[in-house]
């Protein structure tokens, strides 16, 4: 099967967050399939564009129309790439040649391009792929553009859009419409939502398929408290929304390989994560005690729970543990974390900044990994913790809810400790469950971060329904 995969960031060229992982995992896990040629098109961004270590070659070039403007358009072709995978670059400095991916007056415009000219190259080349897979809002025109503009040039080719992040959804005003888009009127009505153009809108209506990333996340899109205004949309589309709950790259995120680590260890000899234990408190000024370790590497923006950390932290670190915080983010975040850090030398690690080497060594050198989401479409940190024999303590929804079943004592089941209501006690409640259980029973303790460590977070199980899915659509 030919496969097209349209994104606007993919690891290890360029990333910001998890749709950049997802993207360099799953086109490689499908491009192992027999008989899949797998595509990949992103924006030539400065970065990758002018990365010495990057060679790429021109495919092709002309100049595409948007409403009144005439731009460029470079096609690039990644020269690493194999015969079943391919990575494309979209050229046009005016749009990409910037600091940065995101955040800019005219994003809207910028992709809106890039939806275009991905469909323009690839019936230019002749590629004729028969799936479109497409991610995110940045990529949300392309179902619009092709039944507007390229049915013809790609009559088998079908759509699957996905929706990583429900809360960024490519919203521009009414005049974008004719002033950028320049289609028909029929299509006004695809594109518009609550008086404004907006994209994610538009491929949910539009794409064959909509899938998110775990299967709790599709169920809560269908409540407003989740789809951020777009639940009577996608409760339109019926059996049409699913989810497949992403994996991770257990080559890119591997205790035995990750050289950023003091020792490499695995689940047949974990004897390493206690040197990486040692190591840790070392490099970040800890005390050397056999108190867990409890850590948190993320965004620090409400979402993701930091309200619940703040309003528990000086009761928790009354606790006989330690706290390790790595990432940036909104500033009162910021503030109030880097305050508290200062009363508690020696315990609390704030670290204001993101640092990949950094990231895996938290994740080998903490017993604990502590993720209280509001929400989650998926998530990726607890899943590489585990696989670090990390044990995590998650809030119980979206994708934590599927990958972290709760733990039982008594029986063994269960990967780690939830809480079922976005409350701050009921957050201290888990974490005490944790540590109680690390204290008390260290021989569960060690099964419990083996069971962690062998389940199977690979793409293997998602790709194979990711191409169930794509045969059922052709």
């Amino acid at each position: 099967m030919k496969i097209a995969m349209i994104a606007s960031e993919a690891a290890p060229f360029i990333k910001t967050g998890g749709l950049g992982d997802v993207l360099q995992a799953l086109p490689a896990e499908l491009a192992r399939v027999k008989g899949n040629e797998v595509a990949v098109f992103l924006p030539y961004y400065k970065k990758i564009k002018y990365d010495a270590g990057l060679e790429a070659e021109l495919v092709t070039s002309f100049t595409l129309n948007l409403t009144w403007r005439q731009q460029y358009v470079g096609l690039f072709r990644y020269q690493g790439g194999t015969k079943n995978l391919q990575v494309y670059f979209i050229d046009n400095e005016y749009y990409f040649c910037r600091d940065g991916l995101y955040g800019f007056y005219d994003d809207g415009e910028r992709f809106a391009f890039f939806a275009k000219a991905v469909l323009a190259c690839i019936a230019r080349i002749g590629l004729r792929p028969e799936i479109l897979h497409c991610h995110d809002w940045q990529t949300g025109l392309v179902p619009i553009y092709l039944e507007a503009e390229y049915r013809d040039r790609l009559p088998e080719a079908r759509t699957v859009f996905t929706i990583h992040n429900i809360e960024y959804q490519g919203k521009a005003g009414p005049d974008f419409f004719h002033e950028v888009l320049g289609l028909d009127d029929l299509w006004r009505g695809v594109c518009t939502y609550d008086g404004c153009i907006n994209f994610m809108k538009a491929a949910i209506v539009k794409a064959d398929v909509v899938t998110t990333v775990s299967e709790t996340y599709a169920t809560e899109l269908r409540y407003p408290y989740y789809a951020h205004g777009l639940s009577g949309i996608l409760g339109t589309r019926g059996d049409r929304l699913l989810g497949i709950t992403n994996g991770i790259d257990v080559t890119v995120y591997d205790p035995a390989t990750d050289q950023a680590l003091a020792q490499n260890y695995s689940a047949a000899d974990p004897s390493g994560k206690l040197i990486c234990k040692r190591a840790l408190q070392k490099e970040l000024g800890l005390a050397e005690t056999d108190a867990p370790i409890l850590a948190m590497v993320t965004r620090l923006v409400s979402h993701k729970g930091i309200d619940l950390l703040c309003y528990i932290l000086r009761r928790l670190l009354e606790r006989d543990m330690e706290l390790i915080v790595v990432g940036t983010g909104e500033a009162k975040y910021e503030y109030a974390l880097t305050a508290v850090a200062a009363e508690y030398p020696g315990k609390f690690s704030m670290n204001l900044r993101f640092d990949h080497a950094l990231a895996s060594r938290v994740y080998a050198g903490s017993d604990i990994y502590l993720m209280p989401s509001r929400s989650e479409p998926c998530g990726l940190s607890q899943l590489i913790a585990m696989h670090y024999g990390t044990v995590p303590v998650v809030n119980a929804t979206g994708g934590l809810k599927d990958t972290v079943p709760p733990y039982n004592a008594e029986t063994g089941s269960g990967r780690g400790y939830t809480f079922q209501s976005y409350n701050g006690d009921d957050f201290l409640g888990a974490i005490d469950r944790a540590m109680a259980d690390y204290r008390g029973n260290r021989d569960a303790w060690a099964k419990l971060m083996l069971s962690d460590m062998t389940s199977d977070f690979s793409w293997n199980l998602p790709a194979r329904k990711y191409m169930e899915l794509y045969c059922s659509l052709v």
